[in-house]
């Protein structure tokens, strides 16, 4: 079963990939093609769905772990890596996820591709994705964890520029690849200290033998370092960069050149869901560095609080729940630095159901407006599109984390949101309450502007021109029925999962899958934490809702004043903190000037001018002087002739006296 879970998208990604190649005959042909890769793809991974449920039940809540060695794969020295898939709590939870949103989004693609060229080629990338991820969440060791890591690298670039003849989605889908080699340098350096103080890479092994390593260190240039905090350094690089947390985030907003399901699947279940999920995984080292967990926590508060300020004046509808994701992933992070991973993988699980169904919703509203994104030309069409409408709502509620403390009422975000900022404050340090205020702060902003997403795409009156207007429609049931199913879980998950993974009953449902050193207590003191901690998130997704209503609303003057008022903060806000043109000043520049001194001076001048070319170059200078002393002229012949006979007799004569 477990296999079949791994392995059936990889089949559905061979299928699609041999239908991609076949060249159509006619436009039957074509939609028939068309038709076979979007069924086996999806039937395929609804089966792989299905079967994760099951695991869920076997493992989770019967908590029984499992091993299962498919083949050896490497074997040099110290170094033996199998090929197994490592079931445990933590292994299921991620393939109920990444199923569950993956499944859906290849349903909701049979609609909203269907107009596409190249069906087939993007239903296989897709399966692709999936399985890479799969293959990450069951890794048993580091090396095949990595093998998913960089497989999910290179499907988010095949899918992000799947319209390869858009520049900008070239750009794009360049600028992820490139901007996570940085973190994957990282982590691949991460991997290769853990191998030299463990001497393997087997995660069973290194989790036993952590606590012994605790006090161990690296000379590194002559400086002796803590070795599990440059490890765990090293690794949480990595998951900066996949999962686009400050300072590796510029690559995220602009993944939106991909088609919309794609936005999906990469922000709500898999790359930017692996380093949470890696940092979970590797909780016994990450416990054993307090400088790690502080890092984590600072960079994940940062980012929640960064991320939401950017998305109050974003315009375009993707771009505004692409920096809500890279704002949520902050929570999950600062949920692990205060060691509450479960509380982490909880937000993880909720979120992929609420912003899989925000950006799939977002796709029926493009795909309604004739392919049109700026919000700023949407509005008035909540009559038009009232299943899209509804369902946005309840993932933007879900998002606000609207719910009602102690009562067991409210949506998905609300309990594990909570939970998360319950345990910042109970940490009782100094980076556990910068954490917790910094998420107070972007939980208001969070409200804010999801119900700016609302006003601007749905109320008031129509900004479209009438051409627009008069095409607009609602999406069909097959990427309809995707959307409820995602609502169900934006409505259910938090309660049907709060007592599993931060209740009473998550000593047993995680058994071994996540360790918390027994100092570390942020999660149990978040159960007493005082009603003020409780009410303070809920009032401020309330009052940002309001605020958010009232200046998109009745008081639709008021942002127009406020960002002519303060115009450097609102410049600073759209323009993402200048980030990337910072990147642009201190990197691209610099290294298209090196480039291109290398180029011209190096590559040029020296390797072809002193080699292939410069060989060429004098053979054909001789060759030129050489044609000259052909003149076709007996006489010059025979000058030469009696020049070379006084030679020699002159040699002869000098010689021989």
């Amino acid at each position: 079963m477990y296999t079949a879970i791994v392995f059936l998208p990889f089949l559905g990604f061979l299928i699609a990939g041999w239908l991609a190649l076949v060249t159509p005959r006619d436009k039957a042909h074509k939609q028939r093609l068309d038709r076979n890769a979007q069924w086996v793809t999806s039937g395929l991974m609804l089966v792989s769905w299905g079967l994760s449920a099951l695991a869920f039940v076997e493992v989770g809540l019967n908590g029984r772990t499992v091993t299962i060695e498919l083949l050896s794969w490497l074997q040099s020295g110290a170094l033996d890596v199998s090929w197994a898939l490592k079931i445990d709590t933590l292994t299921v939870v991620m393939l109920v996820v990444v199923t569950t949103v993956s499944a859906m989004v290849h349903v909701y693609s049979i609609g909203y591709m269907h107009h596409d060229p190249d069906v087939p080629r993007f239903m296989s990338f897709l399966s692709l994705f999936t399985f890479c991820m799969l293959m990450l969440v069951t890794a048993d060791n580091l090396v095949q964890l990595f093998f998913g890591w960089e497989g999910v690298g290179l499907a988010s670039y095949l899918l992000i520029g799947f319209w390869y003849d858009k520049p900008s989605a070239n750009a794009a889908a360049i600028k992820a690849f490139v901007v996570n080699r940085v973190g994957d340098f990282g982590f691949a350096l991460g991997i290769f200290a853990t191998f030299v103080l463990f001497q393997t890479v087997d995660l069973d092994t290194i989790f036993g033998a952590a606590s012994g390593q605790a006090d161990a260190t690296f000379q590194v240039f002559g400086m002796e370092v803590h070795a599990l905090t440059a490890i765990c350094l090293l690794l949480f690089l990595g998951a900066m960069g996949k999962s686009a947390q400050l300072g590796l985030h510029t690559w995220l907003p602009d993944a939106m050149e991909g088609p919309t399901p794609v936005s999906a699947l990469i922000h709500a279940a898999t790359m930017v869901t692996a380093g949470v999920f890696m940092v979970a995984r590797l909780s016994p080292l990450f416990e054993y560095s307090e400088t790690a967990l502080l890092v984590v926590t600072y960079v994940g508060a940062a980012t929640a609080f960064f991320a939401a300020t950017v998305g109050l004046v974003q315009n375009d509808i993707k771009r505004v729940i692409a920096y809500s994701t890279c704002s949520q992933l902050g929570y999950m992070f600062f949920a692990c630095g205060v060691s509450a991973y479960s509380a982490g993988i909880f937000h993880l699980m909720t979120h992929a159901f609420f912003k899989a169904l925000l950006f799939l919703g977002a796709g029926s509203v493009i795909h309604a407006m004739s392919d049109e994104q700026d919000m700023r030309k949407m509005g008035g069409i909540r009559r038009l599109v009232p299943a899209t409408y509804w369902l946005m709502v309840i993932g933007s509620l879900a998002l606000a984390g609207i719910g009602i403390p102690g009562t067991g009422i409210g949506f998905a975000g609300f309990f594990s949101k909570d939970i998360i900022l319950e345990s910042a404050w109970g940490a009782h340090s100094a980076v556990g309450n910068l954490a917790f205020w910094l998420g107070i702060a972007a939980a208001l902003m969070t409200a804010f502007y999801s119900m700016r997403l609302l006003m601007m795409t749905f109320h008031g009156a129509p900004r479209a021109d009438e051409t627009t207007m008069a095409h607009v429609h609602e999406s069909p049931k097959v990427m309809i029925v995707p959307l409820i199913v995602l609502a169900v879980g934006a409505v259910l998950a938090g309660y049907a999962g709060y007592e599993l993974f931060v209740g009473h009953e998550a000593p047993h449902f995680w058994g071994n899958a996540i360790f918390v050193a027994e100092h570390h207590n942020a999660l149990e003191n978040a159960h007493h934490a005082p009603l003020w901690v409780k009410w303070l998130p809920l009032l401020m997704a309330v009052g940002g809702l309001a605020l958010g209503y009232l200046f998109y609303g009745p008081m639709s003057h008021v942002p127009g004043m406020l960002a002519a008022r303060f115009r450097s903060i609102y410049d600073l806000l759209l323009n993402k903190w200048w980030f990337d043109e910072l990147y642009d000043v201190l990197f691209v520049r610099p290294a298209f000037v090196i480039g291109r001194v290398f180029w011209k001076g190096g590559d040029g001048a020296v390797i072809d001018g002193l080699g292939p070319d410069g060989v060429a170059a004098q053979v054909i200078a001789w060759s030129k002087r050489a044609t000259r002393v052909q003149t076709g002229f007996v006489y010059h012949y025979a000058f030469a002739m009696l020049i070379g006979v006084a030679g020699l007799v002159t040699w002869y004569l000098f010689t021989q006296g």
